[in-house]
């Protein structure tokens, strides 16, 4: 199938081949009809889809051929990373139709915000929070809203949004037809459905919760002191043209980037504690080279839309087998190959039975020889979790990191690049 087949307009179909694409892909041959012919829909589709433009381009259509007056379409999007990307692809989309988008997030000015909106957008791409604080300012009506589209629904529900998102449906204007987007299907996800759409058509793609198929997957057991380390090292290789290195905490990301760039990487780090503009630079940063290690925590990993990332490595394994498959989904994306890495500690071994548990496989593992007399030498048995100071009050004063070298360990560290 071709886009023409879909019968979008011929502006939209001229910005298509623009953009690059020449065949839909199966979520978006899947969904496009189905939002064009009006109905409520619910798509189903694992990341790196392309369901951005599955959404997207019926937008576009139906704006295009009856411009409103107002706001007649609006996206939620749980991050500000994602709104973000969704602006910017339809900024791509649109360049040919003379629609206008603007992006409400937090982090970001609100008289900047109004002054955009008022200035005449016909989409609205937006996060939850910050949505309502327009709405009960006043500065945003939803009133005129035809079209309205839930996207990674699943994960805007596990973020805790679901009362925003309630108070958003029930305000936006009716009839409507919703849209909700998700990369799986479960109970909220589905109670979700059933309370705001109507008799809605599903689309299903593929396995559900499963990583891409052309992602290859490496579990490299390791010890805390041969942690960082063995990070370097994999780093290093010169097949590693663009990574992502994903941990548990903001504190750790921060000091990973550090060591990082000590070892003469070129990282930054990004975050929830990281201020907008912090994180909006750090993405533009590493899409366009000038970074080529991203060192994130998980509100990275939903939203980055980034073709070239050639690895992800888990410095910390989630817990959850969910997290683990969107996280190594940022690469291998649109049928592209890529490799995903994860750096797992003894106890990490009931994470990682979940997660072989829920992919049906067992991944494969290596070990890396130069690094076995580390392993061997380390002292006893430890957690990546800091103890509390009173049983170990030398740590705060030494500035000791868990999973770091220690200070006399540093030029060695440097040597392995």
């Amino acid at each position: 199938m071709s886009f023409s087949e879909l019968s979008l307009s011929p502006v939209l179909l001229q910005s298509i081949r623009e953009r690059g694409h020449r065949k839909p892909t199966a979520i978006q041959s899947g969904a496009i009809p189905l939002a064009l012919a009006g109905r409520d829909l619910i798509a189903i589709a694992e990341t790196g889809s392309g369901k951005t433009a599955a959404f997207l381009l019926p937008i576009l259509h139906r704006l295009h051929g009856n411009r409103p007056e107002g706001i007649g379409a609006l996206v939620l999007a749980p991050t500000r990373e994602l709104a973000s990307q969704i602006r910017h692809e339809f900024d791509l989309l649109a360049r040919n139709t003379g629609l206008r988008a603007a992006v409400i997030v937090g982090g970001e000015s609100i008289s900047r915000q109004v002054r955009e909106v008022r200035a005449g957008v016909q989409v609205l791409v937006a996060c939850p929070g910050r949505l309502i604080d327009h709405l009960e300012r006043g500065t945003v009506g939803l009133d005129r809203i035809g079209l309205l589209i839930i996207d990674e629904a699943d994960r805007m529900l596990d973020m805790g949004f679901l009362p925003q998102l309630r108070r958003i449906l029930r305000t936006a204007g009716k009839p409507r037809q919703t849209l909700m987007f998700s990369a799986t299907m479960d109970s909220k996800v589905e109670r979700v459905a059933r309370e705001f759409l109507s008799n809605p058509a599903s689309v299903q793609v593929g396995e559900i919760a499963t990583p891409p198929a052309a992602c290859r997957q490496t579990i490299y057991p390791v010890t805390l002191e041969s942690k960082a380390p063995i990070l370097l090292h994999l780093l290093s290789r010169t097949e590693v043209n663009s990574a992502i290195v994903f941990t548990r905490t903001k504190s750790r990301a921060d000091r990973i980037a550090k060591l990082l760039i000590r070892n003469r990487f070129k990282a930054i780090a990004i975050h929830g504690g990281r201020s907008q503009n912090q994180r909006s630079a750090a993405l533009a940063g590493f899409r366009t080279g000038r970074y080529a290690v991203l060192v994130a925590t998980d509100v990275a990993v939903r939203g980055l839309d980034i073709p070239d990332v050639s690895h992800v490595i888990n410095f910390d394994l989630p817990d959850a087998p969910d997290s683990y498959i969107h996280r190594i989904g940022r690469t291998a994306r649109i049928g592209k190959s890529g490799e995903a890495l994860s750096l797992v500690m003894p106890e990490d071994g009931l994470s990682l039975q979940g997660i072989e548990r829920k992919l049906d496989v067992r991944l494969e593992r290596v070990k890396i020889g130069r690094f076995e007399a580390l392993h061997h030498a380390a002292d006893k048995p430890q957690t990546i979790a800091r103890p509390p100071v009173a049983h170990h009050p030398t740590w705060r004063a030494r500035g000791r990191n868990p999973g770091f070298p220690s200070r006399k360990n540093n030029d060695c560290v440097a040597s392995w690049r």
